[in-house]
């Protein structure tokens, strides 16, 4: 049987190498209008600062009396900003466009490497390198230009744009969201202990439910917010937040009595332990990630997660224990609930409802989790057996 000929990707790359730099180029502008809109802005405010002070007008003044510059000014303004959706709307379409046609290439040389020589084979691997570092650049220039919420962000806030435009707005709300969870894992940390030590009313435990269901929910939109502006979290870590939004929820509904006080204690101490790892996780996580930055390793948007990932290998493998016993605590929580399902008195439906997320919690973190090791330690064997 006859090898099916490569196709013709290199002419193909040429040509979307053309228009990839005809799309720099656009991304360049794009910029420079949005530093000269602000500067108009600023312009603008001072502006308007100063006609307030030295040219106010008399009380039976026309508008029109107001200096010609400043309407000039906010005239250029406005036609910057149509220039600029224009110019963001071309961009958009021009990288749909680019990514369409690369998948379409991927698609061809999947079909061609079955059925190529080893020289073909080299030419195809050099090939689908190369559309992967051009998916990474559109992925890089897609975190400056307005997208469409996904469903959760639609729900919660409607069709509004939340893409920053600069990276000092990026890095600045993703600095605001990891000292947020930071502030709340303490805050929920001595809460935790008070409700477990000092205090034993219904009360304060729905006021500290109340808190983990308004803290999971926060951390749900700002990941999402934050996944629209370049930031790389891996799907179990997301989802994850919402189980627990439920739980918490659940937990908040759950009316007092016997099965309560059944469970209570054991509760309150699993999130005590859970806030003191995720401390703990995000004390040594930003370290590590300030670090690995400086090398040029990661991302800017990068962030500190309630899990292990693989760029945690080098230097916070020593969390994993921490990590694994939170795991099968969260097991443990499930089969004590289960069990309490065979109670006589058991007839609340929330021993149930708490039950299932815990198992799902435990599942999704522990294999998550099982399967970066697996492959960190893969990859390590694989390395010493080259060398």
């Amino acid at each position: 049987m006859k090898p099916q000929p490569v196709p013709k990707s290199v002419p193909s790359l040429l040509f979307q190498h053309s228009e990839f730099c005809t799309l720099n180029h656009k991304i360049k502008q794009q910029k420079t209008l949005l530093a000269f809109a602000a500067l108009c802005v600023w312009d603008l405010a001072v502006g308007v600062r100063f006609s307030f002070w030295h040219a106010r007008p008399g009380p039976g003044a026309h508008p029109e009396s107001c200096p010609s510059w400043e309407r000039d000014n906010h005239r250029l303004y406005k036609q910057k900003l149509e220039e600029l959706t224009k110019l963001q709307d071309g961009i958009s379409s021009s990288i749909a466009r680019q990514k369409k046609r690369l998948k379409e290439l991927s698609l061809s040389l999947k079909k061609c490497k079955a059925q190529a020589t080893p020289e073909q084979e080299a030419s195809i691997q050099e090939t689908q390198s190369l559309i992967k570092e051009r998916q990474n650049v559109f992925f890089e220039m897609e975190a400056y230009l307005p997208k469409k919420n996904g469903l959760y962000l639609s729900l919660v806030l409607g069709n509004v744009n939340v893409t920053l435009l600069s990276k000092q707005a990026k890095f600045a709300y993703k600095d605001e969201y990891e000292k947020f969870k930071l502030y709340l894992t303490i805050i929920l940390l001595i809460v935790s202990f008070s409700c477990r030590f000092l205090l034993n009313s219904r009360v304060t435990d729905a006021v500290f439910n109340f808190l983990l269901v308004w803290y999971y929910c926060t951390l749900t939109i700002r990941e999402s917010i934050l996944i629209n502006n370049g930031s790389k979290i891996k799907g179990w870590w997301v989802f994850h937040h919402y189980i627990s939004t439920f739980l918490s929820g659940v937990m908040l509904t759950w009316p007092d009595g016997l099965m309560y006080q059944m469970f209570r204690n054991q509760f309150l101490s699993f999130s005590m332990y859970q806030s003191f790892v995720q401390f703990l996780q995000y004390y040594y996580q930003s370290g590590c990630l300030y670090r690995l930055r400086a090398l040029g390793e990661r991302h800017n948007m990068d962030l500190t997660v309630e899990g292990f990932q693989s760029w945690m290998w080098r230097g916070l493998t020593f969390l994993l224990p921490f990590l694994f016993f939170g795991q099968f605590w969260q097991l443990y929580n499930a089969i004590t609930l289960f069990r309490m399902l065979q109670h006589p008195e058991c007839k609340e439906w929330q021993v149930l409802m708490c039950g299932l997320p815990f198992s799902i919690l435990f599942l999704g973190n522990f294999f998550t989790t099982l399967r970066v090791v697996h492959q960190k330690i893969q990859n390590k064997n694989q390395d010493t057996k080259e060398n």
